[in-house]
């Protein structure tokens, strides 16, 4: 019995100590290199795992041995990867039982480059897309801890685990754009990818993320990120190369911003990606943008570029919906306005929203004599929607400038914002001369009405005068407009009262016109206009001269006369005869200075006083282009009568010549001639026929006069004043 106690003891020491060293000095055999080996293969065929000796140390806990070894090789066909080492566990039972089952494998990488690790993977697969990404990626580091648990019968288990760290990637997407310093910590379990504390440069620019997640779902990956930047600048070179092929038709100079964002998209086996999902807060401290508007006339001091300043847009897209509203400073006057927008693409449609308030910088719209007071705040709101390439919306459009209000309803324009209908605008405004137009614009059935109680048309009498009116194709979408305003303002002084008619329109002009009004003494005012064959012919009468004539710069003191107008047009020429009837001038530079230069001195100072007296005045003409040819013009009253012809270049050049002779000397010539004379002028001894002709030429602000007398009157001077006498 002592001996069998003391070998049972010594026995239990041996295991004791051979326990205790296995458990913590372990011993070191390439028994199992094969075994190890073989389920490395297991993983993958063209996989080849060179090991060392393997240490192996007794886990008592699980009564598990585990080996580890240091420096082994991971080869695939040409292509080595080194490791730091490599651990498993060994079932004793299965050791005992002379049946070998390692129940995991850890495998921990030393930094590895990350276009060996991908050209190693491709001598196991040569996918396409591992190619590009070989390709693509320039540089960068990795360092990796695998762990794979096997089954009972060897197989690996699909709760695998890979940690790691990567760093310094750098990324080359084609040399249009680059990705640099990329470094981030991540884990793979499941088939998911889960990196934290990530950074890089996207095309120069900083970018942060808290976390992004890659789940593999079949053959696709879906991804959800958390990406964040820092203050950041752009320069125009780098917004052409990134942002400015997204947004189009915007001419960026440059940007400052920050920004947060989630990110979650599907991206397939051919990296195309599917189901983008973003959800981002940016604001903007400075973003520039070259003016390519024609604005000056709305806005008299824009600049060459915009700023938009302070700006904080909440950004949202998915398939098929696209939304960013946002709100700042706009600057691109002198001084900062405000600015609120929406905009939101859901499926086809495209709605969109937008306020802005100007308070220290000036607006015009010239057309309607309109400008804004620079006490009040402007505010400009507007909503719509667009049809995908097809027409823009305008539901609602409000101008509020203290008591100036300007409404307008559906609003439509094509895709180059020319205009294509209109439901509704209501005017109620006070111009710049202070007077309070109110007026409307609308269809109803088809149809197109101008009605209100006031209109102040003097600025735009001036405008047509003047030939500055520009064409618009707003009248193009109108084949007839209604007309009824209880009272038209023509000047300062004289106003027409129940205008009434319609206007018709063809490409942009005035087809058809039949208008009438009435001055406050009844005096008649009428226009026509219409087509006779291939001619426009317009005839326009007024009873009251006066506040069309008086607005010529080279006639003042126009008194009474009644106006006749016949013109027609054939194409581009139009050939037109002007008559006005008993008026008065009291100046008239030009003929003053004929006047004094022919030592017609007594004339020209009733001409500078109290005024002379015409009958009649005729001109013929006839305008092509911007040249205007003066056939005759022929004036004649109880002091003096004119006869002249030449031609006028707008803007450029005028070109005069006449006759001028007082009346005196036409009643004695014409009273010397046999019959003729004793008839209409009675029995008088003609005293010899007296006048002078002269020239006017030069450019408008600086003509030049010559006078020469004459002793013998043209044929046709004669011929014309005889006319004129007999219908007298």
């Amino acid at each position: 019995m002592k001996i069998i106690s003391r070998f049972i003891i010594l026995l239990l020491t041996f295991v004791i100590f051979i326990m205790g060293y296995m458990t913590f000095v372990g011993f070191e055999t390439k028994r199992f290199n094969h075994q190890i080996s073989k389920k490395v293969k297991n993983i993958n065929e063209s996989l080849e795992l060179e090991l060392d000796e393997i240490k192996l140390i007794f886990d008592p806990i699980r009564f598990n041995i585990n080996a580890k070894t240091i420096g082994p090789k991971l080869r695939a066909k040409n292509k080595i990867i080194e490791m730091e080492n490599v651990k498993t566990q060994v079932s004793l039972r299965s050791l005992i039982s002379n049946q070998f089952s390692l129940e995991n494998l850890e495998i921990s990488s030393k930094p590895l480059k990350i276009k060996d690790l991908i050209s190693f993977v491709r001598a196991i697969n040569n996918s396409s897309e591992l190619f590009v990404l070989e390709k693509i990626i320039q540089k960068g580091y990795l360092i990796t801890d695998i762990q794979i648990d096997f089954d009972d019968q060897g197989n690996i288990k699909n709760n695998y685990s890979i940690n790691g760290l990567v760093k310094d990637v750098e990324i080359d997407f084609f040399k249009k754009h680059s990705l640099k310093n990329l470094s981030l910590i991540f884990n793979i379990e499941n088939n998911q990818l889960t990196t934290k504390d990530s950074s890089f440069k996207f095309n120069d620019m900083d970018f942060s993320s808290e976390e992004i997640s890659v789940k593999k779902i079949n053959n696709e990956f879906s991804i959800k990120a958390l990406i964040n930047n820092d203050k950041t600048s752009l320069s125009e070179k780098k917004i052409k190369d990134f942002i400015n092929p997204f947004i189009l038709n915007l001419d960026l100079k440059n940007i400052t911003f920050s920004s947060k964002n989630i990110f979650s998209f599907i991206l397939d086996n051919k990296f195309k990606i599917k189901k983008l999902k973003t959800d981002s807060v940016i604001v903007l401290d400075e973003v520039s943008i070259r003016n390519t508007l024609d604005l000056k006339s709305i806005f008299p001091k824009i600049k060459d570029k915009f700023l938009l300043k302070n700006h904080k847009i909440n950004l949202k897209s998915e398939t098929d919906n696209f939304l960013i509203e946002g709100s700042g400073d706009l600057l691109f006057q002198d001084k900062k306005d405000k600015l609120i927008y929406k905009f939101n693409r859901k499926g086809k449609i495209s709605k969109f929203s937008s306020t802005l308030k100007i308070n220290d910088n000036p607006f015009n719209l010239d057309f309607l004599n309109y400008k804004k007071s620079e006490k009040n705040e402007l505010e400009i709101t507007f909503n719509g929607f667009q049809k995908r390439n097809k027409q823009i919306v305008i539901d609602k459009f409000f101008l509020k400038d203290g008591k100036n209000k300007i409404q307008i309803q559906e609003l439509k324009l094509n895709s180059e914002y020319k205009f294509l209908d209109i439901k509704n605008i209501n005017f109620d405004y006070f111009d710049k001369e202070d007077r309070r137009n109110l007026f409307r614009f609308y269809k109803n059935d088809n149809q197109y009405f101008l009605k209100g109680s006031f209109l102040n048309a003097n600025y735009l009498i001036e405008k047509v005068l003047d030939g500055n009116e520009k064409k618009s194709n707003f009248f193009n979408i109108f084949q007839k407009i209604n007309i009824n305003i209880d009272e038209v303002s023509l000047d300062k002084i004289d106003s027409i009262y129940n205008l009434t008619g319609d206007l018709s329109f063809n490409n942009k002009k005035i087809s058809n016109a039949s208008i009438s009004a009435k001055f406050s003494n009844d005096e008649e005012l009428k226009l026509s206009i219409k087509k006779e064959g291939n001619n426009r012919v317009t005839t326009f009468f007024v009873d009251k001269a006066e506040p069309i004539i008086k607005r010529y710069d080279f006639i003042k003191g126009f008194e009474g006369g009644y106006l006749d107008f016949y013109s027609t047009v054939n194409s581009k020429i139009s050939n037109s005869k002007l008559k006005i009837y008993n008026f008065k001038l009291k100046k008239m530079p030009s003929l003053t200075k004929i006047l004094t230069l022919a030592s017609l001195q007594g004339i020209a100072d009733i001409l500078s006083g109290e005024g002379i007296r015409f009958d009649e005045f005729e001109m013929t003409f006839q305008n092509n282009g911007e040249v205007m040819t003066i056939n005759e013009i022929y004036a004649i009253g109880p002091a003096i009568s004119i006869m002249m012809e030449g031609y006028i270049e707008k803007n450029r050049l005028i070109s005069l010549r006449g006759t001028l002779v007082p009346a005196t000397t036409i009643n004695k010539f014409i009273g010397s001639l046999p019959v003729l004379g004793e008839i209409l002028v009675g029995k008088k001894i003609g005293e010899g026929v007296f006048g002078v002709s002269f020239k006017i030429k030069g450019p408008p602000k600086n003509l030049e006069t010559s006078v020469n007398p004459i002793k013998t009157l043209t044929p046709r001077f004669i011929t014309r004043t005889l006319e004129k006498l007999k219908k007298n």
